[in-house]
Parts: structure tokens; sequence; C-alpha cells
């Protein structure tokens, strides 16, 4: 067996926790955490500087966790809607990597540059991983669970695509 170097692809398999709110998903956690990082390390640069979308980015920080939260709850009583709201979410991602994108060309070395790059890294992955739960949502909705044999009625008939 190959030893490979530590990737972010080779780490060892830790069970996650089962969901049993909004306040489980990662994804929420994440979201939020970006929001505070914002009012609390980057809203006082911006209030000095008269950044004129400051409170559009504080608004659109903040709703990203809502729409998680919202969404997570929805998805039981009209699963559309519920899909809807996470797709929301990560339309926000998007916007704020805008409004962060922004405020980096405008203000450059005034603003924490380092902070505004790990924050755009952290929308990027969230926007990755709300697509990811919205694809598990689906598969769960439809029954679709296991592997792709599984799924086709392949299991122990001999007409599995396998090959070496």
């Amino acid at each position: 067996m190959t030893n490979y170097p530590n990737n972010k692809y080779n780490k060892p398999f830790t069970p996650r926790k089962p969901v049993r709110s909004f306040r489980d998903l990662e994804i929420y956690q994440k979201t939020l955490e970006c929001s505070v990082l914002i009012v609390k390390d980057l809203v006082p640069v911006l209030k000095k500087l008269k950044y004129t979308f400051e409170e559009n980015m504080v608004n659109c920080a903040m709703s990203v966790p809502l729409f998680i939260s919202e969404a997570h709850s929805l998805r039981f009583a009209s699963f559309e809607g519920g899909v809807m709201l996470l797709e929301k979410s990560m339309s926000g991602c998007n916007k704020m990597i805008v409004y962060l994108e922004q405020m980096k060309g405008v203000y450059g070395s005034k603003v924490d540059v380092d902070l505004i790059d790990d924050l755009i890294g952290r929308y990027a992955d969230s926007r990755t991983k709300s697509f990811h739960l919205e694809k598990s949502w689906k598969r769960f909705k439809t029954g679709e669970v296991g592997s792709s044999a599984q799924r086709n009625g392949n299991i122990g008939t001999g007409t599995t695509s396998f090959k070496y």
C-alpha cells in the first residue's frame, strides 16, 4: 500500500454527530462564525472608512445562517421551500464573496486583507457544503441511499460494471 503524505483527502474517518437541530449542521456553525467575525472585526473599521455597503453586508452575512436554519425546519413541511431557502443561502455566500472582494479592492491595506481572504475562503467552502447538503436532502427525499449498485438493484446479481 502506498503511503501518501497528509493532505485534505487523507484524513482518518470520524463519524459525524447525528443532526438533531439546525445548530448541529456544520454549515450553520461556520456561516455564523463568519457573521460574528464580520460584525466584530470588520464593521468597526468599515464605519471609520465610511463604507457605503456596510449595512447591506452585515444583513447579508446574517441572512446566510438564518436561511440555513429556516431551510432545515421548513424542509419537513415544504421540501421545495426548504431547498429554495438553502439555495438562497448559497446565493448569500456568493454575495458575501462579492462584498468582501469589493471591499478589499477599494480599501486595500486599510483593512485586514488576511481576514478578508480567510472569510472569502470560508464562504466559498460554505457554498460548496450547502450544495452538498441540498444534494443529500434530495437523495434522502427520493429514498436513494447506499451505493449506486444498491440503488440499481445490482447487488448479488453479477451485473455490476466493476472492472480492474
